[in-house]
């Protein structure tokens, strides 16, 4: 028992420090190895151990640190169907025992991971029963039964999972209750609940209803308490998001989140899958901002699922939860006075004296001819744009060096540049080299983003560093103005570089959002430009909250180039709401050039609404369009 306990503090330590990545389903990749629906999924365990083995192992690979047992309904009153009733603990004794032999095969096929903590959640899941043929005693005696067994075997803790009301989840505790009584045996648990879709007629309550429920019993009963609890199975990730809204309100304990694949999506006249392993992890970022300390899957989800959500969702987490560490000066070391705002650049002057500030966003191109570029920048110098906004590697992609293409720009096109800034791609002695690279180059205006974690599919083998995130490059840069670099060592110029700083008024989680905006100026921030904003009030609303920190916002605005680029806008790019208003009003014109129109139209209507407010503008070029950008900013020059 002390080595279960053990165990359990390694993973209750694993929620605090960084996010615990779980596996995906289990019977979706049994039936994609050709068994079928009318076997006994659980006996396989046995008869298949191999085939479990391998299944749980792709899982390993793919970075997943927590198995869940293939015994979901390896409970005696299912196996009763099979005439295995009498196997019950033999199958979930061997469905352990498959994955600690998954698990001893990759830590001697890796033996550099050897150190890294992995975990066997014992999967029990509720007893259907629609005749009710059972008492509530009997279930108890049956779930006992199997929580016994998979904790005997050695699963470091039970799951159950797929939880669809309270009598399941009273069963659930009881069999908890009656090992501790009978046993003195404390077996750690995580409760998780099958969420149903909003207002569906086969719902018997909410998940929230439930999680109200379940916690009142618990404290009038004094029944053990989970360490966590789950949501999984029932929706995609799109409809589980709203779940996990609901949720988190209500429970003072990590929460696991793991959606299934969810029905295909209707666009236009075809029925589309949404659920690739991209969208998957973007959901997975939105459900770890929320607050969610565990992500895997279910039913649909397979290992190249949580191999792309592992990949790209680890690094960025420990991103958020490290601190950059700032070493002590010594006495020969002098924190010199930064330049002031006004002298630092052209940007820097007219933030500081409070006048109006246009900016344009443009992509760096993905070959090295940059004059197509300097081109469209020399159109909106000659427009009377302030500055052109370089973006980092946006969605991960691979394209000319951001500072190359800054470079370029303030020499051959004579405009200053604001430079995006990213955290994945270099560890802080790399950033640091950049940074003293930029201030040589002349580069006066930085905006410091964390970025986009590395995407499967262009570069599978591309890693996230991320050794800090927006809030500690934004110090490291404060403390070069100064003259010094991280580790305290003078250095022979300061560097004057403007601070900028991301703020996303669409955030899932606002409070967190406002409370690491206060961090980011806090660390040094002088200026913030937003997330592209559709909907003006709410960037409104996020001012009142805002801008009390005493620096200028630059409002982000992105012309709608038609409706197939609203849709893509609403549903696959993270942190971007577009409000179902615009599009209506995107999809009352039948011909692009008419929608394009509405777009610029929607996109002037937010500058008049917010500018009173707002320090200026950054406008985005759709498709590097510098016509739509010279229509959105006529008379807002």
């Amino acid at each position: 028992m002390s080595t279960k306990i053990s165990q359990i503090q390694l993973l209750q330590e694993a929620f605090q420090k960084s996010i615990v990545i779980f596996d995906g389903a289990m019977g979706t990749e049994l039936y994609r190895n050709h068994i079928f629906t009318n076997a006994c999924f659980d006996e396989l365990n046995v008869s298949r151990s191999d085939l479990v083995v391998k299944i749980h192992a792709s899982y390993l690979e793919a970075g997943a640190e927590v198995l869940t047992t293939n015994t979901v309904s390896a409970n005696s009153f299912y196996l009763q169907k099979f005439g295995f009733s009498d196997r019950t603990n033999e199958i979930n004794a061997a469905g352990v025992r498959n994955a600690q032999k998954a698990i001893a095969e990759f830590r001697v096929k890796y033996p550099q991971k050897a150190e890294i903590p992995i975990f066997i959640a014992g999967s029990v899941g509720p007893i259907i029963d629609p005749q009710r043929s059972l008492t509530f005693d009997q279930m108890v005696a049956v779930v006992t039964q199997q929580v016994e067994a998979l904790s005997h075997a050695g699963a470091d803790f039970i799951m159950f999972e797929t939880q669809t009301n309270t009598e399941a989840l009273m069963a659930a505790e009881y069999s908890i209750q009656r090992i501790r009584e009978t046993t003195g045996e404390e077996i750690p648990f995580i409760l998780s609940f099958r969420p149903y879709v909003k207002d569906s007629p086969a719902a018997e309550l909410s998940v929230s209803e439930m999680v109200k429920n379940f916690q009142e019993i618990c404290r009038l009963h004094d029944l053990p308490r989970p360490f966590a609890y789950g949501m999984n199975c029932g929706l995609g990730p799109e409809d589980m998001l709203d779940a996990v809204q609901d949720v988190l309100p209500l429970i003072d304990l990590p929460l696991v989140v793991q959606p299934e694949a969810g029905a295909p999506r209707k666009v236009e006249v075809r029925s589309i899958s949404m659920t690739s392993p991209e969208f998957f992890t973007e959901y997975a970022k939105r459900f770890i901002d929320l607050g969610v300390r565990g992500v895997g899957g279910c039913c649909g989800i397979g290992p190249e699922h949580i191999l792309e959500m592992a990949r790209s969702v680890k690094p960025l987490a420990n991103a958020r939860l490290s601190n950059v560490k700032e070493g002590s000066l010594d006495e020969q070391t002098v924190l010199r006075d930064p330049v002031p705002l006004a002298e630092r650049s052209a940007l820097g002057r007219k933030l500081s004296e409070g006048k109006w500030v246009t900016s344009v966003e443009l992509v760096p191109p993905r070959g090295f001819d940059l004059e197509p570029t300097i081109a469209k920048c020399r159109r909106l110098k000659a427009l009377g744009v302030d500055c052109i906004n370089i973006p980092d590697g946006p969605r991960a992609s691979c394209k000319i060096s951001s500072i190359v293409t800054a470079d370029w720009i303030q020499r051959e096109a004579d405009i200053e540049t604001i430079l995006h800034f990213c955290c994945r791609d270099k560890n802080l002695i790399g950033m640091m080299a950049d940074l003293l690279g930029v201030a040589a180059c002349g580069i006066r205006n930085i905006l410091f983003i964390t970025g986009d974690p590395p995407k499967l599919g262009e570069y599978p083998d591309a890693t996230g560093v991320f050794d800090t995130d927006s809030v500690g490059v934004t110090r490291i840069q404060q403390r070069m103005n100064r003259g010094v670099d991280l580790a305290g060592k003078q250095l022979p110029q300061s560097t004057s570089a403007v601070t900028g700083v991301g703020i996303d008024p669409n955030a899932l989680d606002m409070e967190r959002e406002i409370a690491r905006f206060f961090r980011k100026v806090e660390a040094g921030a002088e200026f913030a430009i937003t997330q592209p904003v559709f909907d003006a009030e709410v960037l409104l609303r996020t001012m009142d909250r805002i801008e009390s920190a005493g620096i200028p916002i630059i409002a982000g605005i992105w012309p709608l180039a038609s409706y197939r680029n609203a849709y893509f806008m609403k549903t696959e790019v993270p942190g971007v709401t577009v409000p179902d208003s615009i599009m209506e009003r995107m999809e009352r014109y039948e011909k692009k050039e008419d929608q394009q129109a509405e777009g610029i139209a929607i996109a002037r209507e937010s500058i008049e609404r917010i500018r009173h407010r707002m320090a200026g503008i950054q406008v985005s070029a759709p498709f590097g369009n510098i016509d739509i950008v010279s229509r959105v900013l006529d008379g807002f020059i």
